[in-house]
């Protein structure tokens, strides 16, 4: 322990120069290496913890290039199928455990399984009239004695799944003159900006011009965040000063897509739903100089929901359904819900087709949706 004498009596001396006591030196002295032993172990400890984070995000699947690529190479791509199953894998789960119970071996197909199998689906978020009307569905095949199994049941129950969420919308492509306009809304939380990256993203790779707007002038990191999202996703931005006009924001952003030959324009918006009023107005105003600038824009309304807030994601649509022309639904964060039947609810209560669902935080896991797929991967079949 010579050394550990060695610094309090220098640091004693030290402290003997700033003309402190004699007899508290030795203690003032001890006290000040314990502090400095102290914060060297949270420098440490801080260091570790920062090195862990960074090991953590360069392992997420679909990460950006350069991000997720560890010594044996990027991550493998998973099937359409696949990448449905583990997005869906909650809302699965605990449909398996409830239907399993209920379309047991040896349970007789009545009308007392069909209500309790309402309850099922109206807690799985697939909404009250939509439930209403499937099980009318079955029960009129019941009537026709075509419900003999539970198998028939889980059966016909997917075909009237598949049957209200009608085909998929066709996929987004370039415009045949000019870009291809998509207008984003949503309120703020729900994902908007991490889903206008992983679309532009997508874009970009397929060697397509993309520029983006930072209509969301209201909250002040959002341009700073769709900032990140377009270097990353090699889109191009058009940005004013907080608290701008975000229908000159549009202006400035449609002018740039025609100027620099872009394919896609995605235009962000504030999503301050608390002030309903201002907002619609705002939104209004928006698509109007769109559509003065770019004949047709906006081509696609993509409504941005968060399929965590169940019901409530079902006001939002309605809301905004009423003050913008909604053509689709981006679903975030299906992954993080059991109750993934809300997709279901918003075609069946509102028309509204869901053409997106977010399924896991890489960049890949914004996928078209897919009503086959989606119900073979709602529904457990064993």
């Amino acid at each position: 322990m010579n050394w550990f004498s060695h610094w309090v009596d220098r640091l004693a001396l030290l402290l003997g120069r700033l003309n402190v006591p004699e007899e508290t030196r030795p203690l003032v002295a001890l006290a000040l290496l314990y502090l400095l032993a102290v914060a060297a172990a949270v420098t440490l400890i801080l260091l570790l913890l920062r090195r862990k984070r960074r090991r953590g995000a360069q392992a997420v699947p679909g990460a950006l290039p350069g991000e997720g690529e560890g010594p044996s190479g990027p991550p493998a791509e998973i099937t359409p199928a696949e990448g449905f199953r583990r997005g869906l894998a909650k809302t699965r789960s605990s449909m398996a455990e409830r239907l399993g119970a209920l379309l047991g071996v040896g349970r007789g197909v009545d009308a007392e399984l069909l209500e309790e199998l309402e309850e099922v689906l109206v807690t799985s978020d697939i909404g009250l009239k939509t439930t209403r009307e499937l099980i009318a569905s079955l029960e009129t095949r019941l009537g026709r004695s075509e419900l003999k199994d539970p198998a028939a049941v889980r059966s016909a129950l997917a075909e009237e799944l598949i049957s209200r969420l009608g085909e998929a919308p066709p996929p987004l492509a370039p415009a045949s003159e000019g870009p291809l306009v998509v207008m984003v809304v949503g309120v703020n939380g729900v994902g908007k900006t991490t889903t206008i990256g992983k679309l532009a993203h997508q874009w970009a790779t397929q060697g397509r011009r993309v520029v983006l707007g930072a209509g969301d002038t209201f909250r002040a990191a959002a341009a700073e965040q769709l900032a990140i999202w377009a270097e990353r996703a090699g889109a191009e931005l058009v940005r004013h000063a907080d608290g701008a006009d975000p229908a000159a924001v549009a202006f400035d952003a449609a002018r740039a897509a025609k100027a620099r030959g872009a394919d896609l324009l995605i235009l962000d918006t504030a999503g301050r739903l608390h002030t309903k009023a201002n907002l619609m107005e705002e939104l209004k105003k928006i698509r109007r100089v769109l559509e003065r600038e770019i004949p047709g824009a906006p081509h696609e309304t993509l409504l941005v929901l968060d399929a965590t807030t169940g019901q409530n994601a079902l006001t939002q649509a309605r809301l905004f359904r009423e003050a913008v022309s909604v053509t689709g639904i981006a679903l975030t964060k299906l992954d993080g819900t059991a109750k993934g039947g809300i997709a279901v609810a918003l075609r069946g209560e509102l028309g509204l087709p869901v053409r997106y669902v977010g399924i896991g935080e890489g960049v890949s896991d914004l996928r078209p949706f897919d009503p086959e797929l989606f119900v073979d991967a709602l529904l457990p079949s064993d």
